[in-house]
């Protein structure tokens, strides 16, 4: 792996570890769900078919480039560091609501591959949260760190967050990071059980401490990895995460969605559920970073 930057700043070798490959438990149910259970995360190398996640980060790149956010050649998937989004496109949510619903995306994130993975780690039939949170991300820093629980386990602690690399994601472009053991954290998870982000929603659910200040306080180490298309994270809800920075010179786009998935028998959280999912503040994708024109905002995990 590459240089590690951190909101803005460059991480020691030493608080950066490499995330523990656990594709070699696929087909074996029971070790999965407790390595789940162990660590908060698996890391599933190949788990999803390529052809299929190198088609959807085409078809991505092609709708950024009708908004001439993508650089010729769009395979490259380079920012060209203009917008033409809010012009051509009008209303903003309507269009990164038809963005997220490519048929090629929608093929990853909710197909047969991920449904048999997660179907297999929570040993029962599962379901996929509709409202989908596809990012894209230009170089500047990453997302803060925190736990998922307060966004989407309101009806169910079963659910589970899905992180899918569009492509080849090297540490530069800033993926997903776990802190190391968090899910053990008995101190701050008692606070992230007691939060509800719908009763308050002024109340800011990430922490307002920095990665590396944070990682040393729990004399932890961050987890993350060079990224290939076809690898997916599943994380419980009780894991801490961020995401690097991008700190590519070549205005490179980091790709990628993030999916809850859940057994299909559990309760289900109906603002991410349907057609029309209204999501976290009732303003349905309109609500998220991905409909703001790139350079505007900055991704998340």
């Amino acid at each position: 792996m590459g240089r590690h930057m951190g909101n803005g700043e460059l991480l020691p070798d030493a608080l950066v570890g490499t995330l523990k490959d656990s594709s070699a438990l696929l087909g074996k149910a029971n070790a999965l769900s407790e390595r789940l259970k162990a660590d908060g995360y698996l890391f599933l190398r190949g788990a999803l078919p390529t052809a299929d996640v190198l088609a959807a980060r085409a078809e991505v790149l092609h709708r950024l480039a009708e908004v001439g956010e993508v650089a010729e050649p769009e395979s490259a998937g380079r920012w060209s560091g203009t917008s033409r989004r809010a012009e051509i496109a009008g209303d903003l949510g309507a269009f990164w609501k038809s963005v997220t619903s490519g048929p090629r995306l929608r093929a990853v994130s909710h197909g047969g591959g991920i449904h048999r993975v997660n179907a297999e780690i929570l040993g029962a039939e599962v379901i996929g949260q509709d409202f989908l949170y596809l990012r894209a991300g230009v170089p500047g820093n990453g997302t803060d760190l925190h736990y998922d629980y307060p966004f989407f386990a309101r009806r169910s602690d079963a659910v589970v967050t899905c992180w899918v690399p569009l492509g080849h994601v090297p540490v530069e472009q800033g993926p997903l990071v776990l802190v190391e053991g968090s899910n053990r954290f008995s101190d701050l998870l008692e606070d992230v059980r007691a939060l509800d982000v719908v009763a308050n929603p002024g109340k800011r659910a990430a922490f307002e401490t920095k990665l590396r200040p944070f990682v040393e306080s729990r004399r932890s180490r961050l987890l993350t990895a060079d990224f290939e298309p076809g690898d997916i994270v599943i994380m419980s809800m009780f894991v801490a995460h961020a995401s690097l920075d991008n700190h590519t010179s070549d205005k490179s786009i980091r790709l990628s969605f993030d999916v809850r998935y859940q057994p299909k028998n559990e309760p289900i959280d109906e603002r991410f559920f349907g057609a029309d999912p209204i999501g976290m503040t009732g303003k349905g994708y309109a609500e998220l970073n991905g409909a703001k024109p790139l350079g505007q905002s900055w991704h998340q995990r």
